[in-house]
């Protein structure tokens, strides 16, 4: 047994146990006997009896633990009945108004009885006696808790090495047991059972445990700090550091700039109108935003991806016009001629004031350089009152520039279309994707195959792009796409676009273009006076004529420009701003010696020389092909960088005119005893197609024949071996070639008239037109033959042909001529 505290000695003259002592209610935490523990007390009563321990001689006060630690008032059930004698060491009034005071530990005591007091609680005690053990029971429980205390010390670096030497020199095991308890942070339920446990060996036995499992835990704790300490790498480091710089700076108030950019975003999300899918997947985003560090990379990754989804038009609509006579005014203005384009623009405006609700269709504007089809479609956003955005697609050959990158890559972004209906800020408008056929494709993939699913009526209502991961509706955007060629455009894309050509300017559509737009333009660009500049009509052609050669009037523009910043700096020299009057004379002063020069008719009618026409990206041109015919072994040869299909014209035309030597009064062996050489002027041009077969064979039947073919006839078509003529393409572009040139009778394939419906009535008046089913016909109408003369040889007698083959040729009603098998 141990000896009892001075206090009994005093208080309780019967010498027994009990004695009465002010009462002091502790919060979380108990204080054991030889425990030297500071205090902090801010209630009233728990003040009190602070108080009243100070005012006695020994200022012994009774320490007992709250069940409740939330409890401020805490009545007598709410105090655990086994608790501590303490001595008060120090008592220190603060200016807040609460104590500070540091106690001592000295014996365990239960409550038997609280005493009626107002000012604080006053209680009974009864001293608890801590009961003996035998002596070896005594030495191994001693060296167990210190055995686990060292154990324990080992891996916490916090407690030192003298309090380790001490706990290891107490030789009582009461005193061992709660001075190494008290060197633990247990549960205030475990230090209560340490407390009010009557047997001691019980006592010793559960603080052992608690050591292990203390040490246990530590134990793992370290261990999952190492793991996580290998395997953190650069990124994790700065997470670590920024959380511990946010905590900082939240304690010094410094942390509000975070969360208003997390409340303006979520703001954001609760204004947007979005479709489900997409609401579903921000918020969630921005669930995963909120836990991350706001300086991590994914944090920047998350927050950008929400950024691009609020910032896009969803339901964003501009109001779309449905005036169509204005649309109409509003694309004459702009553009001169091009009437089939405005037509099926016009059409469309037409559905959609009755329909209200129809899917977007894809035009695609195919035709040579500057001949205003880029800004044909800013013209139809004008006319329709929507938004205009241009994405060229020239040199384009990764897939993703097209449906963007996927979120893993690093500097991720979304597809071009995404990026331009961003920047837009509306769904419907007119989208022009320029320069379609110069796409081109490699590793990364085709983009023309990506575009199959942007122009393609049927898909594009949900548009998947990578980055984004969500469907967008593109259904009511107007696509125009561009493109100079169409072959260079896949067959998939084709048929997913409706191909409006854009042939090229005649001369009258360009001289009233300078009329009535370039001249104006520049005259004002230039700083001049409109009433002061006058370009006369003739001016205007020979710049056309002389200085250009392209199907639309970019350089026409240009040589149009250079006159005026002449005249500009003529002005700006004299200082006088006169009337000053452009002529065909002044052109040439101002932009130098012609630069072009115009196939011509020829002056008379030659043999072997036939004008055929060509078709070339900027308009048409005469093309002439001469024969000669010498004496030689039969050779035959075709020169002036002829094309392989142009080539095979010409092998298919001797062959021809082999079949129907006889009959054209042609030495049948011509072929033995000549050499033929067919030429095609201006070598340095490539040249290929199959249109100017009529116009090889004519000039080799004239040169064989010994004919002249008339100056004024131009001709254009493919022939057979059968001597039928084919249809060609460019027949407006050829047709024009031959009046700009002053030829006003051309022979074409019969199967060519239904496309004399596209030439200017004002050329058709002044052009003769002679379609043709044979070649035969064609010679009849080229060929200038004596007068009583003909070109066919006259059979003397039915049986002059006897020894010939013969075959229908082609012509109706033509079933006797001499010719190769019916092919």
């Amino acid at each position: 047994m141990i000896n009892k505290p001075k206090i009994f000695k005093q208080n309780n003259e019967s010498g027994g146990n009990e004695t009465v002592l002010p009462l002091l209610p502790l919060r979380d935490i108990v204080v054991f006997p030889y425990m030297v523990s500071p205090l902090f007390v801010g209630r009233a009563k728990s003040i009190s009896a602070l108080s009243e321990a100070m005012n006695t001689e020994d200022k012994y006060i009774f320490l007992a633990t709250q069940a409740n630690p939330g409890e401020d008032h805490p009545k007598q059930k709410d105090i655990n009945r086994i608790g501590t004698v303490a001595k008060v060491l120090q008592m220190l009034r603060l200016p807040d108004g609460t104590v500070k005071t540091v106690v001592e530990g000295k014996h365990r005591a239960r409550i038997t009885e609280f005493e009626p007091d107002e000012s604080f609680f006053r209680v009974k005690l009864e001293i608890l006696e801590e009961p003996e053990i035998d002596a070896s029971e005594k030495e191994a429980y001693i060296r167990n808790i210190v055995d686990a205390f060292k154990e324990y010390a080992e891996q916490n670096k916090n407690i030192s090495k003298d309090t380790v030497e001490n706990v290891s020199n107490i030789t009582e095991p009461v005193q061992l047991l709660y001075t190494a308890a008290s060197q633990f942070s247990f549960k205030a339920a475990d230090n209560q059972k340490l407390l009010e446990t009557d047997s001691l060996t019980e006592r010793l036995t559960h603080l052992i445990e608690l050591i292990n499992q203390e040490t246990v835990i530590l134990k793992t704790d370290q261990k999952i700090k190492n793991r996580i300490k290998k395997q953190m790498e650069q990124s994790q480091k700065n997470y670590y550091l920024n959380e511990q710089i946010r905590a900082i700076k939240k304690e010094m108030g410094e942390d509000e700039s975070e969360d208003d950019e997390l409340k303006e975003l979520e703001e954001r999300i609760e204004n947007k109108e979005l479709p489900k899918e997409a609401a579903e997947k921000v918020h969630h985003e921005f669930a995963k935003l909120k836990k991350m560090t706001p300086m991590s990379a994914e944090a920047t990754v998350t927050r950008n991806y929400i950024d691009w989804i609020l910032s896009l038009p969803w339901y964003e609509k501009s109001e779309v016009s449905e005036d169509i006579d204005e649309a109409e005014k509003i694309l004459d203005e702009d553009h001169y001629g091009l009437e089939r384009p405005k037509e099926r623009i016009l059409e469309y405006l037409a559905v959609q004031t009755l329909v209200k609700k129809i899917r977007g269709p894809i035009l695609c504007l195919v035709g040579p350089p500057g001949v205003g089809k880029t800004s044909l479609a800013r013209s139809v956003a004008r006319a329709t009152g929507r938004e205009f955005v241009r994405q060229s697609l020239g040199g384009v050959r990764d897939e993703a520039e097209i449906r963007g990158h996927r979120r893993t890559y690093i500097g991720a972004m979304p597809g071009k279309i995404i990026q331009c209906l961003r920047k837009t800020g509306v769904n419907n408008p007119v989208f022009c994707l320029d320069e379609v056929d110069k796409m081109s494709m490699d590793f990364r993939g085709d983009p023309s195959a990506a575009l199959l699913e942007v122009l393609d009526p049927e898909q594009n209502f949900a548009f998947n792009d990578h980055y984004l991961d969500l469907d967008y509706d593109l259904s009511d955007i107007l696509f125009i796409t561009t493109a100079n060629t169409l072959p260079d455009i896949p067959a998939p894309l084709q048929d997913r676009m409706e191909i409006i050509r854009l042939p090229g300017y005649t001369e009258y559509e360009k001289y009233n273009i300078a009329d009535l737009f370039l001249v104006p333009k520049q005259i004002r660009l230039n700083g001049l006076d409109v009433e002061k500049v006058r370009f006369s009509k003739n001016a205007v052609y020979t710049t056309i004529r002389n200085y250009t050669r392209e199907a639309g009037v970019r350089n026409l523009e240009r040589s149009i420009a250079s006159i005026c910043r002449k005249i500009a700096r003529r002005v700006a020299k004299s200082g006088q701003e006169k009337v000053v009057r452009v002529n065909s004379r002044s052109v040439e002063k101002f932009l130098g010696p012609i630069q072009y020069r115009r196939s011509q008719m020829e002056e008379r009618d030659l043999i072997g020389i036939v004008t055929g026409l060509a078709w070339t990206q900027f308009g048409g041109e005469l093309l002439y092909v001469e024969s000669a015919i010498m004496p030689g072994k039969g050779e035959f040869s075709v020169t002036g960088k002829l094309g392989d299909v142009m080539k095979e014209s010409a092998r298919a035309a001797i062959s021809y005119v082999r079949s129907r030597s006889w009959q054209f009064n042609i030495d049948p062996k011509f072929y033995e005893k000549f050499d033929i050489h067919i030429h095609v002027p201006e070598g340095a041009t490539p040249k290929d197609g199959p249109s100017a077969g009529t116009a090889m064979c004519t000039s080799i039947i004239s040169a064989l024949a010994k004919l002249p073919v008339r100056r004024d006839t131009a001709m254009t078509g493919e022939i057979t071996l059968r001597g039928r003529v084919l249809p060609v393409g460019g027949l407006k572009e050829k047709i024009l070639a031959a009046h700009r040139s002053g030829i006003h009778r051309v022979i074409i394939p019969g199967e060519n008239e239904k496309d004399l419906k596209e030439i200017p009535n004002t050329i058709m008046r002044q052009m003769e037109i002679l379609p043709v089913e044979h070649m035969d016909e064609a010679i009849d109408k080229a060929i200038v033959v004596q007068e009583g003369g003909s070109l066919y040889r006259q059979p003397e007698s039915e049986d002059s042909f006897d020894s010939l083959p013969t075959h229908d040729s082609g012509k109706p009603g033509d079933t006797g001529r001499p010719a190769i098998a019916d092919l």
